[in-house]
């Protein structure tokens, strides 16, 4: 159980990019990065586009004024002068600006923990993973919602066989929320439905990519090998964006599965729901009730299995941190990614390449693999909904 004590020498020295008073993000990347105060330590930022806002809302969550930036170039300038000087930078940015931001942050010799999808193309992602392992650094992408204790008790129960051979992965993120037209949109709505700032989906990349990467923690053994993707744009001046999708996938092992991803399900307070299902049993998870497992055994009836209880697979109980009976919600699991990041980040520095093979957390591989994903889903929704090998 995770109870705040350290798991490395020192709080690392953080700084954000984005993520000030008008963004939708930056408060869940502060819970999770300061959830322990043994992990990170916020010493600056360039929070705003506005250079009196961002400085404004910096002071006010508690950084010091100089150290309140007016943009990033700035921020890692003045920062590298510093003996105290900022060590690993969120990029909490539109989509279009990771990759630049990034790029800039591993020039500078700083780790970088960014936004996903992490950039628009597979092409750049491996631009920065070769500079990353150039430079000693690690990119971390915030995956926020795989860190779950029961997501990681699927983990172990697939990994131990208990449901037998994986048949179907049956996934879900769906809500409602842009069921209208974007006539009165946020502009952080805005930016996400423009192809310029987005990249080349909506809700592919803005929500499902997330519940692809949590299928690939629980199941890390399997891969898909081809896929076909039917996308939708229901409200038309979001084209050629997606605001439905519906992606079906076939496993390298002859398991079969399929994805949909919505904002315009009207009234939908679903949100995410992960069932896998076995030759023996079925596993079944809904971010609704996140500290809950439903375990459906062939025969026999079904289970509901708790967070923080002793029969749960170690893994699962080394990432609970408020124990049974108590609710575990969406900053916990953040804050489990970030600490995970972190230890890694500690691990780079240390050159303990054992340490960083153990630690389950999302870095620049998956993150390259959402991209990957999300190519090859537009490539077959180009295609008129044609099937496309997934390598």
């Amino acid at each position: 159980m995770l109870n705040g004590e350290k798991l490395i020498e020192r709080p690392l020295r953080w700084g954000m990019v984005g993520g000030g008073r008008t963004g939708q993000v930056g408060y869940k990347h502060r819970l999770g990065a300061l959830r322990d105060n043994t992990a990170y330590r916020l010493v600056c930022g360039a929070f705003d586009l506005d250079a009196g806002r961002g400085r404004d809302f910096g002071e006010k969550i508690g950084v010091e004024a100089e150290r309140c930036y007016a943009d990033y170039r700035s921020m890692i300038a003045q920062e590298a002068g510093r003996a105290d000087g900022v060590e690993v930078v969120t990029v909490a940015t539109p989509n279009y600006t990771h990759y630049e931001i990034t790029k800039a942050c591993l020039e500078a010799g700083l780790h970088v923990i960014c936004e996903k999808p992490l950039f628009f193309t597979v092409r750049e992602c491996e631009e920065i993973e070769r500079l990353a392992e150039a430079r000693g650094l690690i990119v971390g992408v915030t995956y926020g919602y795989s860190a779950y204790p029961m997501l990681l008790q699927m983990r172990a129960m697939v990994a131990q066989g208990v449901i037998g051979e994986v048949r179907m992965v049956d996934l879900t993120y769906v809500h409602g929320f842009n069921s209208g037209d974007d006539a009165n949109a946020s502009e952080a709505q805005k930016w996400r439905t423009n192809p310029a700032t987005s990249g080349p989906t909506f809700v592919l990349g803005d929500i499902s990519t997330h519940t692809y990467y949590m299928s690939q923690v629980i199941l890390p053994e399997m891969k898909i090998s081809k896929l076909l993707c039917d996308r939708q744009s229901f409200i038309r001046s979001r084209a050629p964006l997606e605001d439905n999708a519906y992606v079906l996938f076939h496993y390298d092992n002859g398991a079969v599965g399929r994805l949909w991803c919505s904002s315009v399900c009207a009234g939908s307070m679903e949100a995410q729901t992960i069932r896998i299902v076995g030759s023996k049993a079925s596993l079944i998870w809904r971010e609704t009730a996140p500290n809950e497992l439903t375990y459906e055994i062939q025969g026999q009836p079904g289970q509901v299995m708790h967070h923080g209880m002793p029969y749960l697979d170690p893994i699962s109980l080394d990432s609970d941190r408020l124990g049974a009976l108590h609710t575990e919600g969406l900053s916990e699991s953040w804050a489990n990614i970030y600490l995970r990041i972190a230890q890694a980040i500690d691990a780079k520095n240390r050159g303990d390449e054992a340490m960083l093979a153990r630690l389950i957390y999302p870095g620049i591989k998956g993150g390259t693999d959402g991209v990957r994903w999300l190519e090859a889903c537009v490539r077959s929704a180009e295609a008129g909904a044609q099937w496309v090998d997934f390598a």
